[in-house]
């Protein structure tokens, strides 16, 4: 059993995050976490899989987190490529599990949802589990495959349920997936915790613009991001078809920064739309190279299309562009409001004429740009920075754990000795 039940610092106590998605670091948000239950006095492990140029060592220490990785193919071909990957990752974060030993708290950080399958082990022996939902699944289905509410959108919506019943807490990365958690997934409002994603400040400064990243034009584009089909990297697309075709604007250069499985067809898609000799895809770049391209952008595109997961996610490129000083042109969707309030402009949901016309509007008023940036820098160093979000992490490792008698008993946690090798 665990000892101590806890308070408002972690002296002493042990923490076990779980991830599918990412490696970590590179997953900013699960990294930000970690450094935060660390500051606090956690011990605090990982499991996630490792990457493929980047975060590859099977085990490391990495600024006090002990970091376990496990080999992992990222899914193809469809749910059947997903079912595969997700029960490799579910042997493998097990298996770890049981490496790592006893933790007062085990947080899995959804898709999927099932790693409260490979946290039983330790809630069985006292562990509190806290359910990190980064994404709503159900509504990802739905988005991604088009293949409406079929029996694979009900073995999704069931496995949601069963991780809802499952949490002692849930930490949601908004106020609508908050509402979700307690509407959908039955949860106590006071068990559910809005912790939101945020840029790392330190991370995301401008550094001189760069005018040759411009090529030859007076103005430059960007889009930062993952390349998923739900992404709305072909909305952006023909919506810069349209500005040059229907509005007679040549003056730009768009850069497409990031990655993804759409990656190829969106390259494919450019050229069919004749935008090869304006748009180039860079695919991931060191940060560096990032600062440099945000930094010399007049303009940066968050094409996400309006679809059940879209409308009420947050879409970390947003903050991102806000963290930099960028102005944006979104579509209109609830979260995007949330998040950029007067940062952004907003063409009505889809509409990819409207997009390409509010790119022309903000190319042509320098004033309103600077104007634009400047707020959503106010708002990223205050209502949406960190600090806020750090404290609610807090709160909810505290709620998970308290008046619980499985956390008063008996001592510290065991951990388990080494055998001795002959």
């Amino acid at each position: 059993m665990l000892g101590n039940e806890v308070s408002g610092d972690g002296s002493g106590r042990r923490a076990l995050i779980l991830v599918e998605n990412l490696s970590v670091p590179f997953d900013r948000r699960v990294w930000q976490e970690c450094a935060t239950l660390r500051d606090a006095g956690w011990e605090v492990h990982v499991i996630c899989p490792q990457g493929e140029k980047r975060d590859t060592e099977p085990e490391v220490v990495i600024d006090g987190v002990r970091i376990h990785r496990y080999p992992l193919r990222a899914a193809t071909g469809g749910p059947a490529g997903y079912l595969k990957e997700y029960g490799s990752a579910l042997w493998h974060t097990a298996r770890l599990a049981r490496k790592v030993g006893p933790v007062h708290v085990v947080h899995a950080c959804n898709p999927p949802d099932l790693l409260f399958l490979s946290a039983r082990w330790l809630r069985r022996r006292g562990a509190r589990f806290v359910f990190d939902q980064h994404d709503l699944v159900p509504e990802l289905y739905l988005s991604r495959f088009d293949r409406g509410k079929d029996l694979l959108y009900r073995a999704v919506c069931a496995v949601e349920r069963r991780t809802y019943r499952a949490a002692d807490v849930v930490l949601a990365t908004n106020e609508s997936y908050r509402d979700v958690a307690v509407s959908r997934g039955g949860k106590r409002p006071e068990d559910v915790f809005v912790v939101r994603s945020a840029p790392q400040i330190e991370r995301f400064q401008p550094v001189p613009p760069e005018p040759e990243l411009k090529r030859g034009k007076p103005h430059l584009l960007c889009y930062l991001g993952v390349m998923g089909p739900q992404d709305g990297v072909d909305y952006a697309l023909r919506a810069l078809a349209k500005l040059r075709d229907e509005l007679g604007r040549t003056d730009w250069h768009a850069v497409f920064v990031g990655s993804g499985d759409a990656f190829d067809a969106m390259v494919e898609l450019s050229r069919q739309l004749g935008l090869t000799e304006q748009v180039q895809f860079t695919g991931r770049i060191p940060d560096a190279d990032l600062l440099r391209y945000l930094s010399t952008a007049d303009v940066c595109l968050s094409p996400d299309p309006r679809n059940p997961l879209n409308d009420v996610s947050t879409m970390n490129k947003v903050l991102e562009y806000m963290a930099m000083g960028r102005p944006i042109v979104s579509f209109d969707l609830k979260e995007a409001r949330v998040s950029a309030g007067d940062a952004a402009v907003y063409a009505p949901a889809n509409d990819e004429a409207q997009f390409a016309e509010l790119i022309t509007e903000l190319l042509d008023d320098p004033d309103k740009r600077a104007r634009m940036g400047k707020i959503g820098q106010e708002r990223i160093g205050g209502q949406l920075s960190w600090r806020n979000s750090q404290a609610s992490l807090l709160a909810a490792y505290a709620a998970a754990c308290r008046d619980r008698d499985a956390v008063s008993a008996s001592g510290p946690v065991r951990t388990r000795k080494k055998r001795q090798r002959s």
